[in-house]
């Protein structure tokens, strides 16, 4: 790529890197090994736990779901209790997390 089409690639973001996004995977990392991992594991749960992987999931609807969780507007007593120390940020970073990861 001549310097002149790298230069305008640049300028129109085309590419480019956001580290905030990379801010914000981490941030979502590091929430779901405290919060999320213990039942849900990090890419898959273990082979007899009864909960539901999280890794590629939507984004919108991981996002949702736990601020219903989180609001109590969806119920489940341990969903409800851990999701309800959670701010609008660690929602939308955890989700960032969990629907950016590739499952194999």
């Amino acid at each position: 790529m001549n310097r002149l089409a790298l230069l305008s690639a640049l300028t129109l973001g085309l590419l480019s890197f956001n580290p905030v996004n990379a801010a914000v995977i981490y941030a979502g990392k590091e929430k779901a090994i405290a919060v999320c991992s213990h039942c849900h594991g990090m890419i898959k749960p273990s082979a007899d736990a009864p909960f539901p992987s999280l890794a590629g999931r939507d984004l919108t609807y991981l996002k949702s779901a736990l601020a219903q969780y989180r609001d109590k507007t969806r119920k489940n007593d341990l969903m409800n209790a851990l999701a309800g120390s959670l701010t609008d940020n660690d929602i939308s970073n955890i989700a960032a997390y969990y629907a950016g990861l590739k499952i194999k």
